[in-house]
């Protein structure tokens, strides 16, 4: 049973799920707005003629919701075969979420870290099993502001993007490691330059000239939303990636990340920050890591 994460990109998990419901999956939309989900479900069920097609409450700007929505799936589901974590929010302004973090952090990185970890033991009695993590290529230009991690000091809504995408792929190496032997596997990639809205709160801040250009730019070179979700699908079923884990990809290739992707210091790093800020430390949840 596949699951998808709370999703800013719902064309996309349209696209994602459906192509998954066609063979006859059953699969779970975990989405913010009910409203827009259910009326995706609906249409998926209607173009696939396949029915099994959930629809659950889940805000990945809310801790409290991550917990609740986790409790719910690993109390109602007896297996999970599939996560794909595809929320995302970008460039936006200097908001917070319901637990006080800065808003692209916060949804981008901690709304799935915390998901993830409440379903592993899940995951990992339904393994073989995948975790798929939406990065970006972006991540190129991030940084892990450790001393700084919410930019509280110096907010810009680009850097912050490009620390939450770098982020996922370090998460990413990281959970690779500390699911060695399960038969759990996870990867992270980037689905390309797409037309969707997660761009709206970039647009307002552009110029007149610049929205203008961008026009046939996105027309030539973004891609579609069904092109966008090909990697996603990829790495979510293909069999060539049964053993494979801790990689990035792009165009359903493996690609190598930024130098700071790999670096396994601070993956750590982030992992134990990370769970502090979500709390799975002081509850005795932390991840075991295989001696190497």
């Amino acid at each position: 049973m596949p699951l998808w994460d709370s999703a800013e990109i719902l064309q996309r998990q349209w696209v994602l799920a459906g192509s998954l419901v066609v063979s006859g999956a059953r699969v779970i939309l975990a989405c913010r707005d009910l409203e827009k989900a259910g009326k995706a479900a609906k249409e998926i069920r209607k173009a696939s003629g396949n029915g099994n097609v959930v629809v659950q409450k889940l805000d990945l700007a809310s801790l409290q919701s991550v917990r609740s929505f986790a409790n719910k799936i690993t109390e109602t589901e007896t297996r999970l075969d599939i996560l794909i974590n595809n929320a995302g929010i970008m460039r936006c302004p200097k908001w917070k979420t319901e637990d006080g973090f800065e808003m692209q952090f916060g949804v981008n990185h901690l709304g799935h870290f915390l998901l993830t970890n409440l379903l592993l033991d899940l995951l990992k009695k339904s393994a073989p099993s995948r975790i798929v993590t939406v990065s970006s290529l972006a991540h190129i230009r991030g940084k892990i502001n450790f001393d700084d991690i919410n930019l509280d000091n110096c907010y810009d809504p680009a850097v912050s993007y490009e620390q939450s995408k770098l982020a996922n792929v370090l998460f990413t190496r990281e959970l690779a490691k500390k699911l060695k032997d399960t038969g759990v596997t996870a990867n992270c990639l980037h689905p390309g330059v797409i037309q969707t809205e997660i761009i709206r709160h970039l647009y307002p801040t552009l110029s007149i000239w610049l929205k203008i250009l961008l026009v046939p730019i996105s027309i030539l070179t973004f891609k579609s939303v069904q092109q966008g979700a090909q990697t996603s699908i990829y790495c979510a079923v293909s069999e060539e990636l049964d053993n494979v884990s801790g990689l990035y990809f792009s165009d359903c290739a493996v690609k190598a990340t930024a130098p700071q992707g790999r670096d396994d210091d601070a993956a750590k790093r982030l992992w134990e920050l990370s769970e502090k800020m979500v709390g799975l430390e002081s509850e005795g949840q932390r991840l075991h890591v295989p001696e190497s």
